[in-house]
């Protein structure tokens, strides 16, 4: 029986760390991925409309990237195990498992209970719109986090562990680039038709209200 060998995830891990990606402990080669979510939030103040856009301006979760604060993010935490084992004098993949996390963070207005009708109207489609978008990123994470331990426990051997062990992280690096490229890809086409679907949206709940 071929037997398993533990190697070292300080390359993996390097390469994932460029998605805030985190080793976690080893699972079984025919588990499915292991994908949790939780949410958080944080209060927002604020009586019209203009003081909740400089709320949400002023305490939504900032983003590293640009450096600006989102009315909504989306934490992602990936990591992975993966061992070699020999065969036919090869070098091959034994176990990958690929594990997700992801935190949901959503603004909660605390004037909620107090607002007119039509502000209280907009706010409750914003902020429906808010959570549908960032579920929506959580889900393109967890679609790559499968995609990635399938294509890990697919490749084929090499002639030693050290050159299978390169041939993992460029699969993972080549994961992490489609994995942004898909996330920020969602992110433009969602800002380029914000105004017409929360005017969609809007007429929407106001057509269900009379």
């Amino acid at each position: 029986m071929a037997k398993g060998i533990q190697i070292s995830m300080t390359s993996i891990a390097r390469l994932m760390a460029l998605a805030a990606l985190a080793c976690l402990p080893l699972q079984s080669a025919h588990a499915e991925t292991i994908a949790s979510k939780s949410y958080s939030y944080f209060p927002i103040g604020g009586r019209t409309a203009a003081e909740l856009d400089e709320e949400l301006s002023k305490r939504g979760p900032m983003m590293k990237h640009s450096g600006a604060r989102h009315p909504g993010a989306t934490r992602i935490k990936w990591g992975g195990s993966v061992t070699y084992v020999r065969r036919g004098g090869r070098c091959a993949v034994g176990e990958a498992n690929v594990t997700l996390s992801t935190q949901i963070i959503l603004p909660r207005w605390k004037n909620r209970k107090r607002a007119t009708p039509s502000l209280a109207l907009i706010w409750d489609t914003l902020s429906r719109d808010i959570k549908r978008h960032e579920e929506r990123h959580a889900e393109i994470a967890r679609n790559h986090a499968r995609e990635l331990e399938r294509t890990l426990r697919k490749l084929p051997p090499e002639a030693d562990c050290e050159r299978m062990q390169a041939r993992v992280d460029r699969a993972t690096a080549d994961a992490v680039a489609r994995h942004d490229a898909d996330q920020a890809r969602f992110d433009r086409i969602e800002s380029k038709n914000f105004n017409d679907r929360m005017m969609r949206l809007l007429t929407h709940r106001l057509k269900s209200t009379d």
